[in-house]
C-alpha cells in the first residue's frame, strides 16, 4: 500500500487547512518514525496545493509549521499533549495504534493506518464461528482494520460464502465515528468518542429508536432495547494487544475469539487473557491491607485525569491511609524502587496503558477502578470490569470512609482495623491493655534494645525506622571514629600479604 493511502495525507491536509491550524506536531510511535521525513514531505506537498487552491484565501498566506515528535512521555498511544505544547501547536496528528483517550487541550487527528488482511479469509472465519454459534455476534477490530470492515461485510452477504453457510446467528459491527476529536470542556458530560471509553449507556439515535450505545477504544455499536453484551458474542479482529486486553476484561461474561490477521486464524484458547481477571482480584485484595499508596499519574494529557487523582486523594485518605502522588514518566520497576515505603501503588493512565505486569515491581500496581474496591466501604466485587477511569467520574462515587469494625484479610489470615481508627481510640478495656502489653513485650528488639521496625503509617515514619540514616553523624556520639590505615601497594599483591608469605 502507497504511503498517500496509508497515512492518510489528503485527509490529514484537509483536517488542517479546513481548522486554520499553522503550528501541527506530527506524533510517531518508534515503529514508525522511518516514515516521518516522507509523510512530511508529502504533506507539505498537499497543503500547498490546498492553499494554492483556496481562492477565498482563508489563511491561505500563512505558512504551516510541521513538527516531528518521537519519545512521547507517556505511552504512545495517547495524544503528547506535554510534548506539543513545548513548540506550542495547535493540534496534533496521531499516527499508528491508539486508546482514542479524550484530550484536554488540543485537538487531535487520528491516522489509524492500514494493516493488511485477507478479506476472504476473513469472512469465511467468522461465517464459520456463527454458524456454531446461537447468540448473536458483534465484530470488533482493531483501528488499523477500519479500512477492510466495508468489504468484509461485503464479502459475507456475497452468495458464494452464504449458499455455503447457513448461518445460525446474526452478525454485526462495530463503526468508528471519527477520526478527530476536541478537548470536553466539561469532563462530566463527554460525548461521541470521548463519552464513556469502556462502557454502554443508554440513549435515543436520531431516527427516534432507543438502545443502548456502547463505544470503547474509539468503536462504537448500539444495541436493541432490552438487551446487553451478555447476550452477544465477540469476534475480535487484531492482534493479542492492549486493545484486545481491554476487551476481554470489559467484557468478560461474553464469549471471545480472536482472528489472528497475519496468521489468517482464528484463537479460540483465550485462558491466558482470562487468568489476568484472577490476579487483578488477587491485587484488591493486597490493596486492602495496604497503609502507604502511591497515586502514579501516568498521564498529563487524558481529559479527566486531575479529577480522578483528586478523587483517588480523597477515597484513600477517606479509607484511613496515607496517599502520596508520584510523576515519573514511563513507569519501571527501577524507578518504583525508589519508594519503598509505599506498599501498592495506584496507576492513573489510559484504559489500555492501565494493565501493569507488576510481578516485578517491588509493590503491586493497580487500576483506579480496583481501588475504588479496594478502599470503598462495603464494596463487593462483581465481575464487571472498567479499564477507563472516566466510567469512575461520571458513575456515582461509591460510599467512603474509614471503617471502625475489624475486617478479615484473606491474604493475613486475621482481623484488621483501619491505622487510624487505631490512633483515635483513647479508652481501653483490660482485655485489650492486657493484650497490648503482651504484644509489647513480645515484640522482636534489636542489640540496641529498641524496637524492631513494625508497619509505618506515613512516609516520614517509615524513613526514621530504617537503620540507615544516611551519612548524618548521631547526636549521641558527636566525636569521629578512629581511623584506621589501610592496606598498600596492588591489588595482585598488597605489602602484608608479602609480608605474611
Amino acid at each position: 500500500m502507497d504511503l498517500e493511502s496509508n497515512y492518510d495525507i489528503a485527509a490529514t491536509a484537509h483536517f488542517i487547512h479546513n481548522h486554520n491550524f499553522t503550528r501541527v506536531a506530527l506524533q510517531f510511535p518508534d515503529d514508525l518514525l522511518k516514515d516521518s521525513t516522507r509523510v512530511v514531505f508529502a504533506l507539505r506537498k498537499r497543503l500547498q496545493s490546498l492553499r494554492e487552491s483556496d481562492v477565498a484565501g482563508n489563511g491561505g498566506e500563512k505558512e504551516i509549521g510541521l513538527y516531528v515528535m518521537a519519545d512521547t512521555t507517556y505511552g504512545s498511544c495517547c495524544v503528547d499533549e506535554v510534548g506539543a505544547s513545548h513548540i506550542n501547536a495547535d493540534c496534533v496528528i496521531h499516527y499508528g495504534h491508539t486508546c482514542f483517550s479524550p484530550t484536554t487541550t488540543l485537538p487531535a487527528f487520528f491516522v489509524f493506518g492500514k494493516a493488511s488482511i485477507c478479506v476472504a479469509d476473513c469472512a469465511e472465519s467468522i461465517s464459520k464461528y456463527a454458524l456454531t454459534n446461537s447468540k448473536p455476534i458483534m465484530v470488533l477490530f482493531g483501528l488499523e482494520y477500519a479500512h477492510s470492515i466495508q468489504q468484509i461485510r461485503e464479502a459475507l452477504l456475497e452468495p458464494s460464502l452464504s449458499s455455503r453457510y447457513d448461518l445460525k446467528s446474526e452478525v454485526h459491527f462495530a463503526d468508528v465515528p471519527t477520526s478527530a476529536i476536541f478537548p470536553s470542556k466539561d469532563i462530566n458530560k463527554l460525548d461521541g468518542p470521548q463519552q464513556l471509553d469502556s462502557d454502554c449507556s443508554n440513549n435515543a439515535s436520531a431516527d427516534g429508536t432507543s438502545g443502548t450505545r456502547c463505544c470503547i477504544g474509539g468503536l462504537t455499536w448500539k444495541l436493541p432495547e432490552g438487551q446487553s453484551m451478555e447476550d452477544y458474542s465477540l469476534f475480535w479482529i487484531g492482534h493479542d494487544n492492549s486493545a484486545f486486553a481491554n476487551i476481554v476484561l470489559t467484557f468478560n461474561a461474553c464469549e471471545i475469539v480472536r482472528y489472528d490477521a497475519p496468521e489468517n486464524q482464528m484463537m479460540t484458547d483465550l485462558s491466558q487473557q482470562r487468568r489476568i481477571l484472577k490476579r487483578r482480584y488477587y491485587l484488591v485484595e493486597r490493596a486492602k491491607d495496604a497503609n502507604i499508596v502511591g497515586i502514579l499519574v501516568g498521564t498529563l494529557g487524558v481529559a479527566g485525569y486531575l479529577h480522578i487523582i483528586n478523587q483517588m486523594m480523597e477515597l484513600i485518605t477517606g479509607a484511613g491511609k496515607k496517599a502520596y502522588t508520584l510523576v515519573m514518566g514511563k513507569p519501571n520497576p527501577a524507578k518504583l524502587a525508589n519508594f519503598p515505603e509505599c506498599d501498592i501503588f495506584i496507576y492513573v493512565s489510559c484504559a489500555q496503558t492501565a494493565l501493569l505486569d507488576s510481578k516485578e515491581y517491588l509493590s503491586p500496581v493497580i487500576t483506579p477502578f480496583e481501588a475504588t474496591i479496594a478502599f470503598s466501604r462495603g464494596s463487593q466485587w462483581t465481575g464487571a470490569y472498567a479499564m477507563d477511569f472516566g466510567d469512575l467520574i461520571n458513575n456515582t462515587p461509591l460510599e467512603v470512609g474509614k471503617q471502625e469494625e475489624a475486617r478479615f484479610s484473606f491474604l493475613k489470615g486475621g482481623y484488621m482495623e483501619d491505622l487510624e481508627y487505631q490512633e483515635n481510640v483513647e479508652e481501653e478495656t483490660e482485655e485489650l491493655a492486657l493484650v497490648n502489653a503482651t504484644e509489647k513485650a513480645l515484640q522482636l528488639r534489636d542489640k540496641s534494645n529498641s524496637l524492631v521496625k513494625g508497619e509505618a503509617r506515613s512516609g516520614a515514619e517509615f524513613f526514621a525506622n530504617r537503620s540507615y540514616q544516611g551519612l548524618n553523624m548521631p547526636d549521641d556520639n558527636p566525636s569521629p571514629e578512629p581511623y584506621f590505615i589501610g592496606r598498600r601497594g596492588r591489588a595482585a599483591g598488597y605489602e602484608d600479604e608479602n609480608n605474611n608469605h
